[in-house]
C-alpha cells in the first residue's frame, strides 16, 4: 500500500494544507502562492475596497498571517493547476455525486462550520475527500491521520452528514 501523504493543521492554514493533500504533494502549494494569488484578486477587483489600517492584516480574500483563505482563492488556485471546481447543489444531497467516475473527479473539498472554544469561536474549515488507490480517505488536516472509508456509501453519509450541518460540498474536477 503507498503511504498517503497528509498535511496537519497549523494556524488557519487549512486550504493550504487541504490543497497539498488534495493533490498528495507537499508542494503543491505554498502560503506564498496562495497570498499571492489572493493579492492578483484583489488587485484585479474592479470594487476594491479603501485601505484601512487594519487591510495589512485583514486581506479581502485572507489573513495575512494565519490563512484563512477564501473560496476564490481556492478556485483559481485549482484553476491554475488545470482543475476546474463545481460547487454541489446541497438540495440533491451527496447521493447524485459520481464517486466512481476517477476520470473526472480529482477529488472533494468541504467547507465546513466550525466552533472552537466552547462555541466561542465560530469559523469555517477546508477538508478535503478523496480516493487514492481506489479507497476513499478523509484527509482533515485537524485528524492525525488520514481516515479511511468502508465504501462509497460511508463517503456519502460523511457528506450528507456535513451538508446537514451547513457544510458546502465543491467537486475538484480534472479539467
Amino acid at each position: 500500500m503507498a503511504k498517503i501523504y497528509h498535511e496537519r493543521q497549523r494556524l488557519q492554514f487549512c486550504l493550504l494544507h487541504s490543497l497539498n493533500n488534495l493533490f498528495q504533494d507537499k508542494d503543491a502549494f505554498t502560503k506564498e502562492s496562495l497570498n499571492s494569488i489572493a493579492e492578483k484578486l484583489v488587485d484585479d477587483d474592479p470594487n476594491k475596497e479603501t485601505w484601512t489600517p487594519l487591510s495589512f492584516l485583514l486581506k479581502p480574500h485572507h489573513n495575512t498571517l494565519t490563512g484563512n483563505y477564501d473560496v476564490n482563492v481556492m478556485i483559481k488556485a485549482l484553476e491554475g493547476k488545470g482543475k476546474s471546481v463545481v460547487w454541489h447543489d446541497k438540495r440533491s444531497g451527496a447521493s447524485l455525486i459520481d464517486l466512481d467516475d476517477a476520470d473526472t473527479l480529482m477529488g472533494i473539498v468541504l467547507n465546513v462550520p466550525v466552533k472552537r472554544y466552547g462555541g466561542l469561536w465560530r469559523s469555517r474549515h477546508w477538508v478535503v475527500v478523496r480516493k487514492i488507490n481506489g479507497v476513499w480517505y478523509n484527509l482533515d488536516s485537524d485528524l492525525v491521520a488520514p481516515q479511511l472509508f468502508r465504501d462509497d456509501d460511508e463517503v456519502r453519509g460523511f457528506l450528507d452528514q456535513n451538508l446537514s450541518l451547513g457544510g458546502e460540498v465543491l467537486l475538484v474536477n480534472n479539467a
